[in-house]
This record gives structure tokens, C-alpha cells and sequence, in this order.
């Protein structure tokens, strides 16, 4: 066996706030139809790769029923390779919370190891674009690697948020740190690594023995290897790649997809993003409706006089006669009534915004400004939600009317439900 992907998805996200409340960071919606995690699995089978671990942690409920036995990404295998789900178990030797990312992978050592494959590749179950793995794989062996890193320069603004290398001429890294304060350069680790088995397993025993080390790859195992001398590859990547990290990233990665042409093509045929779908009726759009750079997805309904500008809108959203949705993303089965605005919001499943209700504003600048509305919510008719404003989960109109008898949410705070059910 030659490569065998584990893909780590047991984080939280908790910058996504509401967003991550009720589900783990990868298996949040994205583009309309499909789950973050999407993207590492159909990668992972369009480069030709059938063997998958995929391990969980956080919330994995909606994870596990989203990729179940692996049939859309003809994972669903029954002798040979497919997809697995691990997280942390009791048994003869009990496993804890993973502490990081490298521990993730020393608690399922026994699994990754199974089967003895020369290579295992690490990848993020959050992050949104389109790889060829085995060209990775193919480099990494012609290089003779211990290690390989995929890397992409990154806005020196935003560096601090990544792992950040050197390199001398023949893309071998010589300098490695973990998301530094003042960042020395501008190419940035994207968490996607390619080890030999071998190496992998030593880095781990020696790593899990330290009781100082985050146990994460980023923070301690790449350090390491680059400490002792060891052969660490930088594997360039020229394509679209976001983290998805924050709302900000999560509603900029959305606005992406509906550029002139779009930042990553979800039309190429050549190239499919595989998701779990459940059957819904066309999109019906009523006359008098008017919709603009927008994906729309099925069982939508768009009313007379509506609007959808610059958005995205996931399957089941109902916009009502003469609302107006700019610049957002709608998640699924969301209800908006008549004569409501949306602008620059991120609306999670399940919520309705009442009629004639105003949720955001557009207003030029580099502070976004994001709204966004946790699942299950209510924005009570009339109401004004300010910009930078986050409702949280399971909020009733009565709730929001409660705390804001005036009818105007400031903007910039957060809120949720004060008191029992």
C-alpha cells in the first residue's frame, strides 16, 4: 500500500462561534450544498486515494451522518481501503481528548500503521480548495523526503495566523514557526503533510514521551525534524486555498465563488466536489424576481418582487415577496419573510427573519462588519440587527424583544438566551 490519508476533523472552530455551536468546524455548510470536509475527501479520491481515516472529537454527530459509510465519495468499500471514523474511546487502554494535532494521530497510531503504508498523508478537515495529492506524494518521494510540507504565500498581514518557513534553493525548509507574532516571511504552512510511516512513527513516540510539547505538528513535530537535521520538503501549491477559520474568512471564501470567474471553479467536471445530498424540489423563482451573481440551491423559493444580490443561498431558503438579500450566505431551510433586508450576513439553518426586519448594512471599509445568526433563531418583524452583530442559537422573538424592548440590536455585540427552557 502506498498512501494512506487521515484527515484531521475533531476541531471545534470556535472562532466560527455560532456557527461551530451545534456541529463540528468540518462539517459546516459551505457554497450552498456542500460540507466543508468535502473538499479533503473529494480530493482525496480524485487524486486516487481510497484509503481514509478521518478522526473526530467535537460534535461528531453531524460529522459521522454527513460522510456515513462513504458512498458519494465511492469511499463505501468493503476489503480494501474506504473511509473510517475514529475518536477517542475507552477500551483495555483508554485514549483522552486529543491535546493536539500530532496526538490525534499517536492515539490511532495502530490504525494509521495497518496494512504498513510507505506514506501517510495529514490533512485539515477545514479548508477550502482543490489538490492533486498524488503529484504531493510523487514529489515527496523523488525528493526523498522524511517530510513534505505544502506551503502558499500568504497576505504578510495575515501571516501570524499560519506556520511560517525558509527555505534555501532546492525547496528543503530550514526555519520553522508557529504562528509568529512579528512573522518573518510570507510563506505560510497550508496543514497538509506527507510523512514516511517510518519517520512518522518515531517523531510521535519521542513527541508523546515530552511532557512539555503541545504534541501538534505545527508547534512541535516540523520544528523537530528541521532541529535534528532531518530532509523537510516545501511543496509549493499556486492554487485557491482559504482557512475558514472565522466568519470573516467563512463569508469572504463565499464571496469568492461568485467572482467573474470565480476563485474556484465548482463547475469542473475534471475536478468534482462529491458531498451527501438529500433530495429537494427545483428552484422556483416567481416573476418579478431578480437575482444576481447568486448560487441558488435546490428547493429554494424565490417570491415576486425579491431580490438575491451577490449571495448564496443553501437548499430550502424561502425568500419572501419584495426582500432583499445582498452580499450573504444563507444556510438551509431559513424563512425570509416579506420586505425584509439582509446585507452582509451569515444566517445559519432553520432561521426566520420577520417581516420587514433589517439584518446588516453595507458600509465601505476594512471592517467587514458580519452578522451572523445562530440556528434555530428568530429575528422578530421590524427589528433592526446592527452590523458585527452575532444572535446566538435557539433564540425566539419573544427572547430577542426581551432584551431589546426598542426594536434595535446595536451592533458589534453578542447575544443569547438570558434564562431556562
Amino acid at each position: 500500500m502506498r498512501t494512506r490519508a487521515v484527515i484531521l476533523a475533531g476541531g471545534e472552530g470556535s472562532r466560527l462561534g455560532v456557527l461551530t455551536a451545534k456541529r463540528a468546524k468540518p462539517a459546516v455548510p459551505f457554497a450552498g450544498k456542500y460540507r466543508i470536509i468535502d473538499f479533503a475527501l473529494s480530493n482525496c479520491v480524485n487524486s486516487g486515494i481510497f484509503d481514509v481515516l478521518v478522526l473526530t472529537q467535537y460534535r461528531p454527530h453531524s460529522l459521522n451522518e454527513h460522510i456515513g459509510l462513504g458512498r458519494p465519495w465511492d469511499l463505501d468499500r468493503t476489503f480494501t481501503g474506504g473511509v473510517r471514523l475514529l475518536q477517542p474511546y475507552q477500551g483495555r487502554h483508554d485514549t483522552d481528548w486529543y491535546a493536539g494535532t500530532a496526538d490525534a494521530v499517536t492515539q490511532n497510531i495502530n490504525f494509521i500503521r495497518r496494512g504498513s503504508p510507505r506514506n501517510i498523508l495529514i490533512l485539515s478537515g477545514d479548508h477550502i480548495y482543490e489538490m492533486d495529492y498524488d503529484m504531493l506524494v510523487r514529489y515527496h518521494e523523488e525528493n526523498e523526503a522524511d517530510a513534505t510540507v505544502c506551503v502558499i504565500r500568504v497576505p504578510l498581514s495575515e501571516a501570524s495566523r499560519y506556520g511560517i518557513m525558509a527555505v534555501d534553493e532546492n525547496n528543503r525548509i530550514i526555519e520553522f514557526v508557529e504562528k509568529p507574532p512579528v512573522p518573518p516571511g510570507d510563506l505560510a504552512n497550508m496543514g497538509v503533510y506527507v510523512f514516511r510511516l517510518d519517520v512518522l512513527e518515531e517523531l510521535l513516540r519521542e513527541d508523546a514521551a515530552r511532557p512539555d510539547s503541545k504534541h501538534d505538528f505545527g508547534y512541535n513535530i516540523i520544528p523537530r525534524m528541521i532541529e535534528l537535521g532531518m530532509r523537510v520538503m516545501a511543496f509549493p501549491f499556486g492554487g485557491y486555498w482559504i482557512d475558514v477559520g472565522t466568519i470573516d474568512a467563512y463569508w469572504e471564501a463565499h464571496m469568492d465563488l461568485l467572482g467573474s470567474p470565480p476563485s474556484l471553479d465548482l463547475n469542473d467536471r475534471s475536478w468534482i466536489i462529491h458531498t451527501r445530498s438529500e433530495e429537494r424540489p427545483p428552484v422556483r423563482i416567481d416573476r418579478g424576481a431578480i437575482i444576481e451573481d447568486s448560487l441558488i440551491t435546490d428547493g429554494s423559493v424565490i417570491s415576486s418582487g425579491a431580490r438575491v444580490i451577490r449571495s448564496v443561498l443553501s437548499p430550502g431558503v424561502f425568500v419572501g415577496p419584495n426582500a432583499v438579500i445582498r452580499e450573504s450566505v444563507i444556510l438551509t431551510d431559513s424563512y425570509i419573510e416579506r420586505d425584509a433586508v439582509i446585507e452582509r450576513a451569515v444566517i445559519d439553518k432553520g432561521v426566520v427573519v420577520g417581516q420587514g426586519a433589517r439584518v446588516g448594512e453595507i458600509i465601505p471599509g476594512p471592517d467587514l462588519g458580519i452578522v451572523c445568526i445562530g440556528k434555530n433563531s428568530t429575528v422578530p418583524p421590524r427589528f433592526v440587527v446592527r452590523r458585527g452583530t452575532v444572535l446566538g442559537t435557539d433564540l425566539l422573538a419573544e427572547d430577542v424583544k426581551a432584551q431589546f424592548p426598542d426594536g434595535v440590536v446595536p451592533a458589534n455585540v453578542q447575544v443569547s438566551f438570558r434564562g431556562g427552557r
